[in-house]
């Protein structure tokens, strides 16, 4: 196949720059060209030299759109674009009258000879390919060209096994080419699978607007998806759909933050940390080999507990069954957050199941442990009450199972050891939950975790309910925190199903072996935290010191496995229950 002499494409010289002409609106007040500019958002005039270079609004903060030349400049290292496909130009595919004249038109507009820029570049010293859609061009619609010059990058990417970045705006197909430009959704879609497939980063950038066919084709096939602030995303735009059914939608329907509460992003970026956001992701994704690429300078760093929880801990009084339950709820117990961001550098949190919502119950991402890329995630419940009701008491939903899987099968592909932190009551039982299929979200990840091909370790930091825990500890190593429990449902439950009387839960507790040290006698967890006297905000250094120790000497044991290895030695540990 000869993809580089398909007749739909003829090159050109690139037109002459020209000023397009001033359209004057007699019923407007006149505003100097070039002096100053309308912010769409908080509708004030600001003097353009207030703009800065991210073009930002300095009252509100708006995000005005940009050309690609902006956008290279505050995104790539200087010198270091190199422009593919230059002069790419399209014929008439469908015979549309005067397109030509329609095409002359958005190129002097643009200053481009088409909707999209790509090339090669670096950001912070980082190779990689990009793709920037513009607006200004016909408003980014995606015809033959855009469509070939986009599947072009991602196929450079792949060849040169190169991560790629694309901004993408757009308000849909391009009516002018018809069938063949619905053809392009097909077509760049398949060459971001061979990317995937690859094992190579794709990153896309919503802008404003991003809709129609390219939101349901490549701009929402990326690996890590990220949104500029109030960016327009949709498929049906909200005109479409108003026009289409009539539906009056509600204020901040389809923006970014619409689609961030819903699952479908990962992140909003400020333009103005766009560059370092990259730059950290494009860091993280650096191909790497092995599990324990831990910075040498911090091998003699000490994991210790302090001397004052060492005198904790022998004072600490023995606690029963019905102790250890009542300390693994309590509200100020240590939280998965709290060893996050005690133990893991630089972590970056993701978010979203790509499906539905973004569940605030699990939270996931990746994070450095001492220089080893990682991917951790971890059931929060709460650090006081509105953050716990607003997680729903760290109840997941079937949205954070799926999100965290999703994120498990992103550490796999760039073979990322995966770090989970459980401390749950259970997974949700509502209307909604079941509707939404709780029991198939639970059995995917137990599903899915069992052959995942990198190590993979699970603590118990608190409460471990019944499937809603166990949906996050199939690993090949399951620790337990000192004071936590794990259990097949709660000692009130217990109770109440097998002595019809759920005042007996203390007494449940006892027998219903769900302690570690009971749990590490019938092999179901292999190491007991200390919690040297209690898992509060006073022992967090201690707890997280011997964490993070005993994680790095978890991952050295992992080196030089295989990915069936590792799969088959996590699918011998439960077999043998």
């Amino acid at each position: 196949m000869n993809l580089f002499g398909k007749k739909n494409y003829i090159s050109l010289e690139k037109p002459e720059t020209r000023r397009p002409e001033r359209r004057m609106k007699s019923k407007e007040p006149s505003i100097p060209d070039g002096m100053w500019i309308k912010c769409n958002s908080c509708k004030n005039i600001i003097y353009k030299k207030e703009v800065t270079k991210y073009k930002l609004c300095p009252n509100c903060e708006a995000h005005f759109r940009m050309s690609p030349t902006e956008r290279i400049a505050i995104t790539c290292d200087e010198g270091t674009f190199e422009e593919f496909d230059v002069a790419m130009h399209p014929k008439n595919p469908m015979g549309y009258p005067d397109y030509d004249k329609v095409i002359e038109k958005a190129q002097k507009k643009a200053q481009i000879t088409e909707g999209v820029v790509t090339g090669r570049c670096q950001i912070e010293g980082h190779d990689t390919v990009i793709a920037i859609m513009d607006s200004h061009f016909m408003m980014g619609s995606m015809g033959s060209v855009v469509g070939e010059k986009v599947t072009r990058a991602v196929e450079y990417a792949t060849a040169h096994e190169l991560p790629i970045i694309i901004f993408t705006t757009s308000g849909g197909a391009r009516m002018q080419e018809g069938i063949i430009s619905l053809m392009q959704m097909a077509k760049t879609s398949a060459a971001v699978k061979r990317h995937s497939d690859a094992g190579l980063l794709y990153v896309p950038v919503l802008t404003d607007p991003t809709t129609g066919g390219v939101t349901a084709s490549f701009a929402m096939l990326g690996d890590i998806i990220l949104a500029e602030p109030n960016a327009l995303i949709g498929f049906a735009g909200p005109r479409v759909i108003e026009q289409t059914i009539g539906q009056k939608l509600p204020e901040g329907f389809q923006r970014a933050e619409f689609q961030l509460e819903h699952g479908f992003v990962d992140a909003i970026v400020k333009r103005d940390d766009l560059k370092m956001t990259l730059y950290k992701i494009l860091k993280m994704h650096r191909p790497t080999t092995g599990y324990a690429n831990f910075d040498p300078l911090r091998e003699d760093d000490s994991y210790e507990p302090t001397e004052l929880m060492r005198e904790r801990s022998v004072k600490a009084k023995p606690m029963q069954a019905w102790d250890k339950v009542t300390a693994a709820r309590q509200m100020k117990r240590l939280a998965s957050v709290d060893y996050m961001d005690t133990i893991f550098d630089d972590f970056m949190e993701m978010h979203g199941d790509r499906y539905f919502r973004d569940d605030p119950a699990i939270v996931g991402g990746f994070a450095y442990l001492d220089g080893q890329p990682v991917t951790v995630i971890g059931v929060h419940k709460g650090k006081d009450l509105k953050d716990c009701a607003a997680r729903n008491y760290g109840m997941p939903s079937p949205e954070g199972y799926r999100k965290a899987i999703r994120l498990m099968k992103q550490a796999e592909k760039f073979n990322r050891p995966i770090i989970t932190f459980v401390n749950t009551s259970g997974a949700y039982p509502g209307k909604e939950a079941e509707e939404n299929g709780q029991g198939e979200a639970i059995a995917r990840n137990l599903y899915e975790m069992s052959g995942i091909k990198v190590p993979i370790l699970c603590l118990m930091i608190g409460e471990g309910g019944s499937g809603g825990a166990l949906a996050l500890a199939v690993g090949n190593e399951v620790w337990m925190m000192e004071n936590a429990t794990y259990s097949i449902l709660s000692p009130e439950g217990f109770a109440s199903i097998l002595w019809k009387d759920g005042k007996r839960a203390k007494e449940a507790a006892g027998v219903m072996k769900i302690t570690a040290q009971d749990l590490k006698e019938l092999q179901v967890v292999d190491d007991i935290i200390p919690e040297y006297g209690g898992a509060d905000e006073d022992a967090l250094t201690s707890i997280a010191n011997y964490m993070k120790g005993n994680m790095k000497k978890f991952l050295k044991a992992q080196q030089g496995k295989s990915g069936a290895q590792l799969a088959a030695e996590r699918y011998e540990r439960f077999r043998k229950f």
